[in-house]
């Protein structure tokens, strides 16, 4: 192998192969590239990372755009992002292990290793609480079913730091703008939050909060680790994700993403919110690990743990899970509850969501897909039965219309034309 196919699998994560041998028509995959590209010439996204694998082979990697418009820095294969969200599934995989090791079942309360969520109130009607139906339970944290509020997990989180700044307009050479830094410790904010009242009654209805941060707790306790050491040493070494950290190391700030947001200005329609050297996320403080959102990782760290789940909870040898595990993580929990986030046509397991229709949802696909993405506009799904997925990565937060990963999923299956 030449020394530049091994510097490009390096930065795949996984073995890269000619798109016709695993059913991809390479003149079909190339449209990925111009369909991302729209974005960034219409200056709504900096700069966009795409990857597609099947059969556990990588058919295309691409990065095109900036990772940092204010140092004009071009995006690479190795760029770091926020992957926000997507620490979710990483963070579920983790619980599972422990469910595996037979610390609980689905449906027994989170008050066995966290008692103060033992008698939950519920928001009532003229301002009024209710003793919860039921206890929340490990199944309600992982499915968004638990009735957390997350305008009161905003005020928890930020309770001591100051507010978001302005963002600042890209271009704008020698200035810096941060996102706030979380305070405490995550196992503190639970616990607050413990103490506010649900919004619905357990398990009657689904609404994007935070039981992925109770999540974290709940392996804390259960392992007797902190969550970064147990997903350390459980999932990203044995996986080799070498590159995903809650907190950067100083020498690879140099290739951490600028994070943008939303925002329409004189330049484009996004504005500069979290500088890369300055970020909270490579100085501090490391105190707040969140289990729902905390990672920073790279499209080959992303990919190796996304293909252990194809491949039933295997990579390389090394087992996380063991393959019926992954078959309940990726099965609907949620009933025919809405799951807004994606629309009709979805529902929502373990840390996935799960398509159930083809014809409900305008959009390409396979019943049984899965995957999730995060708040800076970063996206992963999977079919199962396809054997392939595909990883998106941008860095605009705020920028939930945007349909660029729709636009990233319709590419990869118009080029699927063989076994």
């Amino acid at each position: 192998m030449c020394a530049r196919k091994s510097m490009v699998e390096s930065q795949a994560g996984l073995p890269i192969t000619e798109p016709e041998k695993v059913g991809f028509d390479t003149n079909r995959l190339a449209r990925i590239g111009p369909a991302m590209q729209k974005y960034i010439d219409s200056r709504t996204v900096p700069g966009v990372l795409t990857l597609v694998a099947r059969h556990g082979r990588i058919v295309h990697l691409h990065s095109q755009g900036l990772m940092d418009i204010e140092a004009n820095k071009p995006m690479t294969n190795d760029t770091i992002f926020r992957i926000m969200s997507m620490t979710k599934p990483i963070a579920c995989v983790g619980l599972m292990m422990l469910y595996e090791e037979g610390h609980f079942l689905l449906d027994q309360p989170i008050s066995r290793y966290l008692p103060s969520f033992k008698n939950m109130m519920v928001r009532a009607k003229r301002g009024l609480t209710e003793p919860a139906n039921r206890e929340i339970t490990f199944r309600d944290c992982m499915t968004h079913t638990a009735g957390f509020s997350m305008q009161e997990w905003g005020k928890i989180i930020s309770r001591n730091s100051s507010g978001q700044p302005q963002p600042l307009i890209p271009g704008t050479k020698g200035q810096t703008v941060n996102q706030r830094a979380q305070p405490g410790t995550l196992e503190e904010s639970v616990e607050l939050l413990s103490k506010v009242p649900l919004n619905f009654h357990p398990g009657t209805d689904w609404e994007y909060h935070t039981g992925h941060e109770v999540v974290g707790v709940l392996i804390e306790k259960i392992s007797g680790q902190s969550l970064d050491s147990f997903l350390k040493e459980r999932i990203l070494d044995p996986l080799k994700m070498v590159d995903t950290h809650f907190y950067l190391p100083k020498q690879k700030v140099g290739r951490f993403a600028a994070g943008y947001t939303a925002n329409q200005n004189k330049w484009g329609m996004i504005g500069l919110i979290d500088s890369p050297a300055t970020s909270a996320k490579v100085l501090g403080p490391k105190t707040f690990i969140s289990s729902g959102g905390g990672l920073q990782s790279t499209a080959a760290d992303y990919a190796r743990f996304a293909q252990m789940l194809l491949n039933g909870g295997i990579l390389d040898g090394a087992r996380i899970l063991g393959r019926k595990t992954i078959e309940l993580m990726t099965t609907n929990h949620t009933g025919d509850l809405n799951i807004y986030p994606k629309g009709p046509g979805y529902g929502y397991g373990l840390g996935f969501f799960v398509r159930l229709s083809l014809a409900a949802a305008p959009l390409v696909g396979t019943l049984g897909s899965y995957g999730w993405g995060g708040a800076f506009c970063t996206s992963y799904f999977a079919d199962p039965k396809e054997d392939l997925f595909g990883l998106m990565f941008t860095q605009v937060s705020n920028a939930e219309q945007l349909p660029i990963r729709k636009d990233f999923e319709r590419m990869v299956y118009q080029a699927l034309v063989g076994e």
